[in-house]
């Protein structure tokens, strides 16, 4: 029996080398040179750097710009989480019924997904500024004369109205994709045996849909607490730092204060979260799923 040579043997592992190797040099290493730069004080601006340890980290536990950050990113985090799931199951129900134009309204429903997300807050900075009052004014409804993005009690909403405007896009696919998944036959059967809407969706559909919770969680989870791009076009971090996310605050400290070393401990910090988060939310997602 003629030998395989070495190249037509294994030359489907090449495949995988590539996006492997792909993933060591553009992930694990800047994660690798991150941590190790998060125990220094480096500046950014020079080559030059001392190793201090654990000092970053521990002048984070009083940082009261930091404080603030996280107090935000876990506000503006939750309301993204809620808000994804409890508007992308309510829209993808509505969608998944047999209605008029529904293929449009689909469209419709996605089309804010494939928008740039600084492009998206910079047209509704402008709408804040200009469009919203100018119809507050017209219609003589006060809290609407204002910019509600320039108000410390309003802006956190206006924020998160804004990234549900186009988070929850992806969502309403993911779940629809759920429910269009779900036997015909069990869905017919129970509406024979006389059980209601929301017996329906209580006991056949969301547990059908607890794989797509468990995406869209995760998919929330990491937009929120990585928050950078929207905020950063919209409102800048402010007032008075009322929207500085843990991702902004990042790039203040690297950027405008070049404080690298430090800044790197803060992202260290939020990768080990997002990291805890996630491993127990999948862990007890599995417990539930059909």
């Amino acid at each position: 029996m003629r030998k395989k040579s070495f190249v037509s043997q294994y030359w489907g592992y090449l495949f995988v080398l590539i996006p492997v190797l792909l993933q060591l040099i553009f992930f694990y290493l800047p994660m690798i040179q991150g941590f190790f730069y998060s125990l220094t004080d480096w500046t950014g601006l020079t080559p030059n750097f001392n190793m201090v340890g654990f000092t970053n980290y521990g002048n984070i536990l009083g940082d009261q710009k930091f404080i603030k950050s996280i107090s935000f990113t876990i506000l503006f985090t939750t309301g993204l989480i809620i808000g994804e799931v409890v508007l992308g199951i309510f829209i993808s129900r509505l969608l998944n019924e047999k209605l008029k134009g529904v293929g449009f309204f689909r469209t419709a429903y996605f089309f804010p997904a494939v928008l740039s997300t600084v492009t998206l807050g910079l047209i509704f900075k402008q709408v804040f500024n200009y469009g919203l009052p100018q119809i507050g004014e017209n219609l003589n409804i006060t809290w609407l004369q204002q910019n509600l993005i320039a108000n410390e009690s309003t802006v956190v909403l206006g924020v998160l109205f804004v990234a549900l405007w186009q988070g929850v896009a992806m969502p309403i696919i993911i779940f629809l994709s759920g429910l269009q998944s779900i036997p015909q036959e069990i869905l017919e059967a129970a509406a024979i045996d006389g059980a209601s809407k929301r017996q329906i969706f209580k006991n056949i559909e969301l547990p059908y849909l607890l794989p797509s919770l468990s995406m869209v969680f995760i998919m929330a989870l990491k937009n929120g607490l990585t928050a950078f791009d929207l905020i950063y076009a919209l409102t800048g971090g402010g007032p008075s730092d009322k929207t500085t996310s843990l991702g902004l605050l990042v790039y203040n400290y690297a950027f405008k204060s070049n404080q690298y070393g430090y800044a790197n401990a803060i992202a260290v910090v939020l990768f080990v979260i997002i990291a805890v988060i996630s491993i127990i939310q999948i862990r007890v997602s599995k417990r539930f799923e059909v």
